[in-house]
């Protein structure tokens, strides 16, 4: 018998934290002045702050690791 398994719906979270400080969004998604990033196949979020001061890494396509 082939059964196809679904992994569990999950809810979306209500707020988006930025992975290098901690600050948090009032909602989801995050503000339009926020940077998104793929790593290692997880979606990181960064606040305006941290992604102006980190812009040339940025640009670079460094991972956040490098910063």
């Amino acid at each position: 018998m082939d059964e196809e398994t679904h992994p569990p719906e999950q809810a979306p979270p209500s707020h988006v934290v930025c992975a290098r400080c901690g600050t948090a969004t009032e909602g989801d998604p995050p503000p339009a002045t926020w940077l998104c990033s793929v790593e290692d196949g997880r979606r990181l979020h960064f606040c305006e702050d941290c992604a102006r001061l980190h812009i040339r890494a940025v640009e670079s396509r460094l991972d956040s690791l490098w910063w």
